[in-house]
């Protein structure tokens, strides 16, 4: 019977795998349990398409898919209704019947399989203590503008090149199209659409585009994204991704050519993906001047102004415009319009002169403030010199920030992004440190997902870390480097609560089934990145590969063992066990100091082993008992009669005799002449000796760092590489030595929580007193108590964060 590999989920058939491999390795004897065998046994084998190096196979392929679409937007209607063409090139070694395409307005229709499938719970932001008799008035919203209006795709006719109707079948969120001829491969076909669908309200359902109504003004802001009928991809790894969009799984497309023409009122700007081609028609002579001066000015030039966009609000017109653009090499296309917006840009020139001039440019209404003005479009020429240094010159000629009603939110060449400023009460907008902190953030975040994933085309509907979790990384390093008193990005220290929880799923977990989208796909893989780069790799290492990895995938669509792949191969670095710990797993960091034991070289000599034996003996505390008959004044036996004395009253069983000196020169006789240097540089040394020993109490191997603290007040870091676990993931021992006068006061490990460790009190030895607080309050007398147990309320100081709380 043939088994269609569609008919079984990738990650079922990852999951059966490794089923396959443990048990063909099971153990039988004893408990050895293998962190670091290797993990080819549960990638895929590598092939023609994807090599062993995690580099694009020698016959890798992915389809191009070209469209040309004219789109009309209703703004009274709030609608739109489009024509376009699409051009399908077969690029893959398989002859297709029909094509899948993605129709994400249809995640809005009451029959969605999105909508159907969300339980109360899930509109209660996944809180498992909600009260289920209450709903807000969000929800009551929500729900009654689904109600009132008819949302989702309105397909109007499909045909091919010859203009022939093609047989369709839509499937919740995505629309298989039959094709008259079957397509071959190296062959192209064309699809011919006409469609329309009402836009949803934005903060009405919680989109990711949409409008947003201005009720002070009447004015609207439209943001227009999964706008339009888009091919779903065809790979190599998983032939048609046509898995519905349930909302959480973002999108993986086809890199093509569009060509768009935008008819919108005329008193509206607009902001697209791609290169205006018609300025002179829809911008004024003043407009394109300014547009010029920006390429080359120091700071952003407005090229609507504030006061031209406030003017704009105050009229409206039936007239329209037509706005024309053009974009090579992307994998989406969305756009915004309003007339609300004020446009300001800056030139920036990558790379030295050779390289196209990139113009930054940010959309905004009079309420993003002075906010807007300064930070906007100088984020994202921050983030573009950032993230190129770790990948690859942006290639796009346009950047762009686009304010509206979407927190944040990327596609090629656009963001939304949704900060704004505080209306005070004499009218005057003035912006907060968290508004700021936001604005800079997002700005970055998303800008950075032009480069993961628009160009480096992961699949997100599959695997959201590759490009949340990438991207968070890097969003880290450029905000550091915008402002390092700011908190930006995720300190491994960040995650410590989630990784305890027992709430959570593996990172490689599809996307739509995460328990908590944000630690999970976000800031979980983002502390691995950072632990791997500043623990692990170092930056020398890391870099070189993360940006081999940048530049082997840019355009094209790697999965998870293609990263994971290049690292290893480009870093030299064997990080199998590294993958498997913190992406396959849901093992956490606690890595305990449990003893440390102090040892004194055995040198056989008496003279000097028995002085040192003595000395132990002397360290010890005096007998109870004996301290109490001193207390008491009992005259001992041996004082008393004085007279009868031996050797032995005079010395202890310390004392050496010629006896064993002579079997000490017998000893020396016996040894080699290296074993005899050996032990004499050894005694002339004088080292201290410890042993260390640790237990991993949370499961997931990682290195040890250590801190040595000596009785002298200096310190010493050592670095105890992840692969002492080898052989016992559990517990192992490591002798450390250190010269004469380094006596050990104290060791710590992970001093500076790089490594996500869960539990910091075990890391200490000997260990420390545990700092907390303690609040005095007064409450009135309830059933004969004046004061409640206060230290009730020092425990709600001492539990760690609330483990099934999101971080986005």
């Amino acid at each position: 019977m043939k088994i269609s590999t569609r008919a079984i989920p990738l990650m079922a058939i990852l999951a059966l795998s490794q089923v396959a491999h443990a048990s063909a390795i099971a153990q039988t004897k004893g408990h050895f349990e293998d962190k670091f065998r290797q993990l080819d046994e549960t990638l895929p084998t590598p092939n023609i398409y994807r090599s062993a190096a995690g580099e694009p196979g020698e016959h890798y392929w992915q389809q191009k898919v070209d469209y040309d679409i004219d789109v009309h937007l209703d703004e009274k209607a709030k609608k739109i209704s489009a024509k376009q063409t699409i051009h399908y090139k077969n690029n893959s070694p398989h002859t297709l019947k029909y094509l899948w395409l993605q129709l994400d307005q249809n995640i809005f229709k009451t029959d969605s399989i999105a909508e159907r499938s969300t339980t109360f719970e899930n509109k209660l932001q996944s809180n498992p203590v909600a009260n289920p008799a209450k709903i807000s008035l969000n929800q009551l919203r929500r729900q009654q503008f689904m109600d009132d209006n008819e949302l989702g795709f309105i397909i109007e006719k499909v045909t091919d090149k010859h203009h022939k109707p093609l047989n369709i079948t839509i499937v919740d969120t995505l629309m298989r199209v039959d094709l008259n001829e079957p397509l071959k491969p190296g062959k192209e076909t064309q699809l011919n659409l006409a469609f329309a669908f009402n836009i949803v309200e934005e903060d009405a359902v919680g989109a990711r585009s949409g409008y947003e109504h201005f009720d002070k003004d009447g004015n609207d802001i439209f943001l227009l994204a999964q706008w339009f009928p888009r091919l779903a991809a065809y790979t190599d790894y998983e032939a048609w991704t046509n898995k519905a969009f349930l909302g959480s799984g973002e999108f993986t497309l086809e890199f093509g050519d569009y060509n768009v023409e935008i008819t919108v009122p005329a008193d509206h700007i607009v902001a697209a993906t791609g290169a205006l081609e018609n300025p002179q028609e829809v911008l004024s002579q003043s407009q394109q001047q300014r547009l010029v001066q920006a390429e080359t000015a120091p700071r952003p030039v407005f090229i609507v102004s504030e006061e031209e966009a406030v003017a704009n609000e105050k009229t409206a017109t039936n007239e329209t415009k037509t706005w024309h653009f053009k974009a090579k090499n992307v994998r989406d296309f969305a756009w915004a319009s309003s007339r609300k917006f004020m446009w300001d840009a800056k030139g920036y020139q990558q790379g030295g002169s050779e390289q196209p001039l990139v113009m930054a440019m940010s959309f905004y209404p009079k309420e993003g403030g002075e906010l807007w003005k300064k930070y906007s479009t100088e984020a994202i020429i921050h983030t573009m010199e950032v993230y190129s240094r770790f990948s690859f010159d942006y290639p796009y000629p346009t950047a762009q920030s686009v304010n509206g009603p979407v927190g944040g939110m990327e596609y090629p060449m656009i963001t939304f992004n949704g900060p704004r400023t505080t209306l005070q009460k004499d009218a005057t907008r003035t912006y907060s440190l968290a508004e700021k902190r936001f604005l800079i953030g997002v700005v970055i975040h998303e800008i950075g997902h032009i480069y993961f994933p628009m160009i480096v085309n992961s699949d997100e509907r599959q695997w959201t870390w590759m490009d949340e979790g990438l991207n968070s990384f890097l969003d880290g390093v450029a905000g550091r480097e915008w402002d390092p008193t700011i908190p930006w990005g995720v300190e491994p220290r960040d995650i410590a609560a989630y990784m305890k929880s027992e709430n959570q799923s593996p990172i490689m977990t599809q996307s739509d089934s995460v328990l908590h989208l944000g630690p999970n796909a976000y800031t979980k893989p983002a502390a691995a990145l950072n632990i791997l780069r500043e623990v692990i790799l170092g930056r020398e290492l890391f870099d070189f590969a993360f940006k081999e990895y940048a530049l082997r995938w840019k355009y094209k669509r790697p999965t998870p063992a293609d990263f994971f792949r290049t690292m290893e191969e480009a870093s030299g670095v064997d990080l199998d066990w590294f993958w498997r710990g913190w992406f396959y797993s849901t093992d956490h960091v606690d890595i305990s100091l449990d003893k440390v034991y102090q040892l004194r070289l055995d040198t056989k000599d008496p003279d000097i082993d028995f002085n040192r034996l003595r000395e132990f003996e002397q360290s010890k505390p005096v007998s109870l008992f004996v301290m109490r008959n001193q207390e008491e004044g009992r005259e001992l036996w041996v004082d008393k009669n004085k007279d009868i004395r031996d050797f032995y009253d005079d010395h202890d069983q310390f004392t050496v005799t010629n006896e064993e000196r002579n079997e000490y020169q017998e000893f020396l006789s016996e040894l080699k002449p290296w074993e005899r240097r050996t032990l004499e540089r050894a005694i002339k040394e004088d080292k201290n000796y410890y042993v260390l020993a640790f237990s991993n109490l949370g499961g997931l191997v990682m290195p040890i760092l250590l801190e040595l603290t000596y009785q002298d007040g200096t310190k010493e870091s050592r670095y105890i590489p992840a692969e002492i676990w080898r052989r016992n993931a559990k517990t192992v021992n490591k002798l450390i030595i250190t010269d004469k006068d380094k006596l050990l006061a104290s060791v710590t490990i992970d001093p500076r929580w790089e490594t996500a460790d869960v539990d910091i009190e075990n890391n200490h030895y000997p260990r420390r007193i545990i700092e907390s607080r303690l609040e005095l309050y007064k409450k009135k007398a309830r059933e004969g108590k004046v004061y409640r147990d206060i230290m009730q309320d020092v425990k709600s100081e001492l539990k760690p964060l609330d483990e099934n709380e999101d971080k986005p």
